[in-house]
Parts: C-alpha cells; sequence; structure tokens
C-alpha cells in the first residue's frame, strides 16, 4: 500500500532515505525521553526514530496515513495519533514531561507550528525539522540580515537556531518548487525574559511592521516620552537590533510608561 499525497494538506513526501536518517539524527535525544512527530506521512523519518531509546508520538491529519503508520510500524514505543497539532493540547499527551519536536513539516503551516512550540517552550528542550528553505533561513538569521524578522527574533529570544543542511525538490513526491532547508532549535538554558514576554511581541511585530523606519517613527503608537525618543535606540531599523537589544528596548519601553503615569 501506498499513499498519493494530498496538496490540501501541503503533503511532499520525502524518500531519501539517507535525509530522512539524517533529519532524524538531528536531536540529541538528552534529558528528555518523549518525541513528538508532526506529518510523519509514509513514515521515512518515524522508522528511525522508533529505532532510539525513546517514545516517539507520531501525529498526523491524514486517515489514509495513520492507517498506512499502524499497519506498517507496529512498535511499542511508538503511539499514532489522527489530531491537527495547532489545535492539540500536549499536555494531554505528555502530561508535564518534556518532549521534543521533529517532523517534514507542511510548508503552509511551519511557521505557526514554531509559533506553538514557543508558547510551549516549557517542556520543548529541542525541535528540528524540514521547512522551506527560505523560512528555515529566517529563523536563523542574525541582525543585519536582510531576512531577519518578527521570527528570527521571538523564536531566537527562546532557543538557539541553527541552520543545518539544504534539501533539494527531487528527493519529494511530488517535488515542491522550493528547496528545503532543515534547522534545530535548542532552547536556551536561562529562557526567563528579562522584560515583559507580551510587551516584547508587540514591540517586535510593531518595529518589523515598517521595518525600513527608524524604531522612532515605527513604534509612534506606544506614546513613548520625549525623553526616552532621545535614546540612541531608537535611531537605528528593527533589523539592526540583536535579540538582546530587543530585550533591552522593551524594559525601557515598560519603564518609561511607569515613569509618564507616576
Amino acid at each position: 500500500m501506498s499513499i498519493r499525497p494530498k496538496k490540501y494538506l501541503g503533503q511532499h513526501f520525502l524518500e531519501d532515505e539517507t535525509i530522512a536518517e539524517q533529519i532524524a539524527n538531528t536531536l540529541s535525544f538528552q534529558g528528555y525521553k518523549n518525541v513528538l512527530e508532526i506529518g510523519p506521512g509514509m513514515g521515512v523519518l518515524t522508522k528511525y526514530l522508533i529505532e532510539k531509546p525513546i517514545e516517539v508520538v507520531a501525529m498526523d491529519l491524514d486517515s489514509e496515513s495513520i492507517t498506512y503508520l499502524i499497519d506498517t510500524y507496529p512498535n511499542e514505543n511508538l503511539q499514532i495519533l489522527e489530531a491537527d497539532f495547532l489545535k492539540s493540547d500536549c499536555t494531554e499527551i505528555f502530561g508535564d514531561e518534556q518532549y521534543a519536536i521533529i517532523g517534514n513539516f507542511p510548508y503552509n503551516i511551519s511557521t505557526q507550528i514554531v509559533f506553538k512550540a514557543i508558547e510551549n517552550r516549557d517542556q520543548v528542550p529541542e525541535f528540528s525539522g524540514m521547512f522551506q528553505k527560505e523560512v528555515a533561513q529566517r529563523i536563523c538569521a542574525k541582525e543585519g540580515n536582510k531576512t531577519y524578522g518578527i521570527l528570527s527574533v521571538l523564536t531566537q529570544a527562546f532557543f538557539d537556531a541553527e541552520y543545518l543542511f539544504t534539501v533539494k525538490p527531487e528527493v519529494f513526491n511530488p517535488p515542491p518548487k522550493v528547496d528545503s532547508g532543515v534547522l534545530r532549535l535548542t532552547r536556551k538554558e536561562n529562557y526567563d525574559l528579562a522584560c515583559d514576554e507580551k510587551l516584547l511581541f508587540k514591540v517586535v511585530k510593531t518595529g518589523f511592521q515598517q521595518r525600513r523606519k527608524t524604531l522612532r517613527n515605527s513604534l509612534k503608537s506606544f506614546n513613548l516620552s520625549d525623553k526616552l525618543k532621545e535614546d540612541s535606540i531608537f535611531g537605528q531599523r528593527p533589523e539592526q537590533l540583536s535579540v538582546a537589544q530587543f530585550i533591552s528596548l522593551t524594559q525601557k519601553i515598560a519603564n518609561d510608561a511607569v515613569s509618564t503615569n507616576d
């Protein structure tokens, strides 16, 4: 039995075993015993994960894939779930235990998967997988790079991001129209932010909405005091600021709001 990739699910099945094994080996499997694989399809990555000394949960929306996986990989350390990761409460699966996330992610929801991993970061020490190449590069980009943006800053506030390797279209069925890229995120040892997290998200998103303007202009909606706007950081554009500088900026804005209201 084989499965036809479904366009509406964004399925592109990886057919290169060597690359599948390489992706499985991007996780360290240290400090946790659970791995969540998102979008296993026909199990090309699953087969290498279940060789590891871990518990694997393979989650897919496609009922045909679920049936195929159950028939093909009867394994005591593999749990197969028909579910939508973006709508799932992972505490119902893992309780309060740590779990890594891995997958050849559907490109149309890949950034949403990253943001959900960020939301669940208290339980997600590692995350790796395949994205559209430009999205993977954007996640891993550093300040000063033209691809550096909202996704870069908000991911790297909590995780160290590393672009690992590029995958060409011809190893997929059907081949996507773009190259793919594999990355790894490793949760920072100290991922508690020295600022208000919700405010950081708002500052970063507002700043990058007008990325060509200086922060003095793009952050006008925050009603900053004249004194704060004199700070040299406001003369820079958002793409020039490191993650640490964004955290510092957020703290300055929060302090300014308190002093203005006093």
